[in-house]
């Protein structure tokens, strides 16, 4: 019988913990449960889930000897397994239960693949499948649908291994899938387009089995001759990630000038190429390792969010931000700013700080220059440029009391993302980070001169604050048309352009340091921030010892209460057992009367049935008596008369006389 062991070495003992018998076959993958308690093997003729906290097997599957299983795995973020047999079958189960969810459509029309090798994304949304074909299947798993038929190059004629490459901004979709073929070289296409993008290994170098780190940063490989290679993929992706080029960019701002928006697939990648993100891993890992900054300890009681994990990303985020640049920790819109990418890069903190931090170096010029107070400089070239463009709307809003504090600064603060909704804000911010710096405060003259119908019908401040901190009905379109016509109608002189520098990426390695405000204004808020802050704690303290005190006086208050419900009802026990004792001492009385009643009463009846019995031997001994007179009277009677019979009446007078 073959066998399949689980090894787990302890670093000392080097123990050999478990050997779990089962398949009689040879043992083809392990497939182990994101929560690490489970694992399935897969042979030829059966597919054991195993529990690894005991060792024991829970279930185990059993097909017909005609079709042989390929391969039977977990799918990622769920407790679905999926069997993959040779007949092409795919079905899915449920893990506890074993239960048959679903199964694919076997593909009826084009050639058979053959499946013999599968890979997952790690959000398990996506399968896909090859085998002894250049051609690969790609299943969508929510939809149950074969989405998309790949063909590699000719040189491919069999499929011996597929891995999905992860990518920080793809949120699980994974767009990259690596196919190694019968030739040892993995090449690496993008599921979309179908495009190739590199690869690994050569004939000569070819390559048996790789594995991809989780992050998607490193693939390892076991070559043909033994060794093994880590390959990076940012060095073998540079060809890819010409998008950052000149060039790239150009046909990028082509693309969005022609659809207005990049595709929702590879906007976090363009977006990522754009801002030339330096993922600068050991000093973002330096700021969070200081911890929550004082500043942003309560947020929440200022900017309550649902959900905990978003509130926990803003207060990190913002507490990085703090720790680079003292300012940050006393810029009350900071929030504002940074939460729409938040929300949009929540499971990466590294690459939303990044984000956040390059739209503060490059989209935020000169913001900070007047703080505490509102930029004052960049409110009046939005209002030159608006001055320019449309008096009658300025001549307005001026006539009204209404400054570009009001009617430019909510839309700047909150990045417009108080006015837009989610796609229009993308779609904005696509059109923002693929130009010059200028193009935020062009994109507010822009909103406001689209809108200018509805803002020349109000008059009071009340509605005009109304009017820049809600949605209104406006056409993204013809808004972001309107910024590209003020970006290259504005007179330079007046042009925002010639007073903001051109974008300049996040350095790598370090962070840029941050000065670009009043240092003394800052450092005065920061000590007053933290002089009230030690008088909050100290209140607090104060407060505490009170409440400590109020605590044990409640103890005692507690202590006394129980204490005189204890005294009390000891006294109701000691009453009850007075009580009881006056009952038992009454009932004992009354029985001993009784007793003694019983007494006198047997000792007269004794006494009546004495004298009674005496009577009743006096009677006898009188009628005995009598009995004998009588007797004798009659033999004296009998003997003096002898005519008169002795039972007559006379004689018996007679007798009596004598008697007497």
């Amino acid at each position: 019988m073959r066998f399949i062991f689980y090894l787990n070495f302890f670093p000392n003992t080097k123990q050999l913990v478990s050997w779990m018998r089962g398949h009689e076959g040879a043992v083809s993958s392990i497939s182990v449960h994101s929560s690490g308690r489970y694992a399935i093997t897969t042979s030829s003729d059966t597919a054991q889930l195993w529990d690894l906290d005991t060792f024991q097997r829970k279930r185990k599957l059993n097909i017909r000897q005609c079709v042989g299983i390929q391969r039977v795995f977990f799918l990622p973020l769920s407790n679905t397994i999926l069997s993959c047999f040779s007949d092409d079958s795919i079905f899915a189960w449920e893990s506890d239960t074993l239960f048959c969810k679903y199964q694919l459509p076997v593909p009826e029309s084009g050639p058979r693949i053959y499946y013999k090798a599968f890979a997952v994304t790690r959000d398990g949304k996506s399968l896909a499948a090859g085998g002894r074909s250049n051609l690969l299947h790609l299943w969508c798993l929510d939809s149950r649908q074969l989405v998309r038929v790949l063909q590699m190059p000719s040189q491919v004629r069999s499929v011996r291994q597929l891995e999905f490459l992860p990518d920080s901004f793809d949120g699980g979709a994974s767009q990259t899938l690596g196919v190694l073929s019968q030739d040892g070289v993995m090449r690496f296409i993008n599921i979309h387009t179908c495009k190739l993008l590199f690869h690994m290994g050569s004939h000569d170098d070819a390559i048996t089995a790789v594995t991809v780190s989780p992050n998607g940063r490193h693939v390892v490989a076991i070559m043909d001759n033994g060794s093994i290679n880590v390959y990076s993929t940012q060095s073998l992706t540079q060809e890819y990630n010409k998008v950052t080029s000149f060039g790239g960019f150009k046909r990028l701002v082509a693309l969005l000038k022609a659809f207005g928006e990049y595709p929702a697939k590879y906007r976090m990648f363009v977006w990522r190429s754009l801002l030339c993100l330096p993922e600068n891993h050991a000093a973002y890992s330096s700021l969070t390792d200081k911890g929550l900054h004082s500043a942003y300890l309560t947020l929440h009681e200022k900017y309550p969010i649902k959900s905990h994990k978003l509130q926990r990303g803003l207060q990190r985020v913002l507490s990085a931000l703090a720790h680079w640049a003292a300012i940050f920790g006393e810029t009350e819109y900071l929030p504002l700013v940074a939460f729409p990418f938040v929300k949009l890069f929540q499971n990466n903190p590294l690459l939303c700080f990044e984000v956040v931090a390059t739209v503060i170096v490059n989209w935020c010029q000169h913001w900070f220059e007047y703080f505490p107070n509102p930029p004052l400089n960049i409110l009046s070239m939005a209002e030159n440029v608006l001055a320019h463009h449309d008096k009658e709307l300025l001549q307005h809003l001026v006539d009204c009391g209404i400054t570009s504090q009001l009617y430019v600064w909510p839309l700047l603060e909150t990045l417009f993302s108080e006015v837009l909704t989610r796609d229009e804000w993308l779609r904005l911010f696509d059109n923002v980070f693929s130009n010059h710096p200028s193009f935020l405060i062009m994109a507010c003259v822009a909103y406001i001169t689209c809108c200018r119908e509805p803002l020349l019908l109000c008059s009071q401040k009340q509605d005009f604050e109304y009017f820049f901190h809600h949605r209104n009905n406006l056409d993204m379109g013809a808004m972001i048309k309107e910024a590209y016509r003020l970006m290259s109608s504005t007179p330079a002189d007046i042009h925002p352009r010639t007073m903001l520098s051109d974008f300049t990426p996040l350095s790598r390695g370090q962070y840029p340091v941050f000065n670009h405000y009043p240092e003394f204004i800052v450092e005065y808020q920061s000590q007053e921030r933290e002089r009230i802050r030690l008088q909050e704690m100290e209140y607090l303290r104060e407060r505490q010892i009170l409440a400590q005190e109020e605590e044990k006086l409640t103890q005692q208050r507690t202590k006394l209460a129980a204490m005189k419900r204890e005294l009390k009802v000891k006294e109701l026990q000691l009453l009850d057992a007075a009580r009881r004792r006056f009952l038992k001492h009454q009932q004992d009385l009354r029985a001993s009367q009784i007793q003694r009643l019983d007494q006198e009463i047997r000792r007269k009846m004794d006494l009546r049935e004495r004298e009674t019995a005496t009577a009743v031997q006096d009677l006898e001994v009188r009628q005995m008596e009598l009995e004998a007179q009588r007797k004798l009277l009659e033999q004296v009677t009998h003997s003096s008369h002898p005519s008169v019979p002795p039972s007559s009446p006379q004689s018996f007078f007679l007798c009596e006389i004598h008697g007497r």
